[in-house]
């Protein structure tokens, strides 16, 4: 039998539904009375009641514990992977323009992604990963918080970067004053979930001016003396405020609002991280994905106490043409590529040029794949769930292929790691932990539900785990 042969059965087997909230199996008014009929209506609750969870546990497991900080680069509306990180070439469909060139043994579109090209020596592209989901909320939520948004525990679950940002707290100096979780150009992005809004990310579309209000029109010390007398008026209630307060952690939560964003004012710190010169924005391609790739940059150089770094490109949701043919200037692989690719392929460079490569890792993944050989009549290409992952930086091997695909790039051929199946969302969240050392088997007993919330699901039957072949 086959990893995929058992870890299909298992999901079989077990409670692990991958489908959205409205298609999954349900017990009818009708059935519910008929099974009370029948006398067995308290055997039927018990077997599917949550047990609660009482104590905090993690299991032993090897880490790679070679990462200090992580970008994560969403790349929302699913890009062609067969276009792009598994190029396909196919006669009479394939743009010349193109350019396919084998560098390091990988076919690669050096027409459309040329800096990343050159960048291949330092990343790692994993071809056998596969989505639960083909719809595009579920499944970009899927990806950032690695578990089913539609699952139990799913809308209380933190995005990764909030997990990280809670495990590296301790690690933080006095004088670190950035949010350990920063989301650039990601105003949706999924949230701290039931944790502190601490650990929130902090969300900032990057622009020339940094980031806004962090002075004041009436001066600092006009400023100063405001921000005291709030606390002297509100501290009895916010910040000690008596048990059994019905004001609740939200209060709280205000609270640290005020200390975190109280810390950003007024510091030349968060002003040369947080702008830029046009000069600097031109090398990154003058977009505004570009100009996040290089905030990111920045903010890991001042080493202030942030560890996860969400950066969001969208619009890969090409249905239609693809390729431009109809508008050469809309919305294709011709016009959203060269935006990708000067902002990873100057932000790897950058990464490696100043050190930070060797303890950041990059991850570059969307959240499905897209159909596969011919475009369709609407010259576009729907959606698919293989898809590839690239993995860059903290040690990671790079010029690598782990798993491959048949000649279409429909499905893998090769699984390529340990695990011998397909890669699912949790492995590369499991594989983000492990590289930061986390313990990604935690299973915490804090959830508002009490019925324990593990960082990656199903860690007690070993079901997912880190794509370790990375590092070999």
């Amino acid at each position: 039998m086959t990893g995929q042969d058992k870890f299909t059965r298992f999901v079989d087997k077990y409670p692990h539904d991958h489908r959205a909230f409205f298609n999954r199996p349900d017990i009818s008014r009708r059935r519910f009375f008929q099974i009370a009929g029948t006398g067995v209506t308290a055997s039927y609750i018990a077997v599917n009641k949550a047990q609660a969870c009482t104590e905090q546990v993690s299991q032993q497991v090897t880490l790679q514990n070679k990462a200090k900080n992580v970008i994560f680069i969403l790349l929302a509306g699913a890009p062609s992977h067969t276009d792009t990180f598994d190029l396909k070439v196919l006669n009479g469909t394939t743009p010349a323009a193109f350019k396919p060139t084998v560098i390091n043994g990988i076919n690669w579109p050096t027409g459309i992604l040329p800096k990343l090209g050159t960048q291949l020596g330092n990343v790692a592209i994993v071809r056998s990963m596969q989505a639960w989901a083909l719809v595009h909320s579920l499944a970009q939520r899927w990806t950032q918080i690695g578990r089913n948004p539609s699952a139990a525990l799913g809308n209380i679950s933190p995005n990764i970067g909030s997990v990280v940002a809670l495990e590296t707290a301790a690690q933080r100096l006095p004088n670190q004053v950035f949010p350990g979780f920063l989301g650039l150009n990601s105003p949706s992005a999924a949230d701290n979930g039931y944790f502190p809004a601490t650990y929130a990310p902090f969300r900032v579309v990057p622009s020339v001016n940094g980031i806004p209000n962090t002075t004041n029109a009436l001066g600092q010390a006009r400023y100063n003396t405001i921000f005291q007398r709030i606390h002297q008026i509100d501290d009895p209630l916010r910040v000690n405020a008596p048990l059994g307060s019905p004001l609740g952690t939200t209060v709280e939560d205000y609270d640290e609002f005020y200390s975190a964003a109280n810390q950003l004012m007024y510091n030349p710190v968060v002003q040369q991280a947080f702008t830029f010169s046009s000069a600097d924005s031109v090398r990154y391609g003058s977009t505004s994905f570009g100009n996040a790739c290089l905030i990111a940059k920045q903010v890991l150089a001042a080493n202030q106490g942030t560890r996860f770094i969400q950066i969001t490109l969208g619009n890969w949701d090409m249905h239609q043409d693809i390729y431009g043919t109809q508008n050469a200037k809309g919305n294709n692989l011709f016009t959203l590529c060269p935006q990708f690719d000067n902002g990873v392929g100057t932000l790897l460079a950058d990464l490696q040029t100043s050190g930070l490569l060797s303890e950041t890792l990059v991850v570059m993944v969307g959240e499905f794949g897209r159909t596969t050989g011919p475009v369709t009549p609407a010259l576009g290409r729907d959606h698919l769930p293989q898809q590839s992952v690239l993995f860059a930086g903290a040690g990671v091997h790079g010029g690598k292929l782990i798993g491959a695909t048949n000649a279409a790039g429909s499905d893998t051929t090769d699984f390529g790691w340990s695990r011998q199946r397909y890669v699912k969302p949790e492995d590369v969240e499991a594989t983000i932990y492990s590289a930061l050392g986390i313990n990604y088997t935690t299973v915490r007993c804090d959830d508002p539900f009490q019925r324990g919330f593990e960082y990656v699901p199903f860690s007690s039957q070993n079901l997912y785990g880190p794509i370790d072949e990375l590092w070999t």
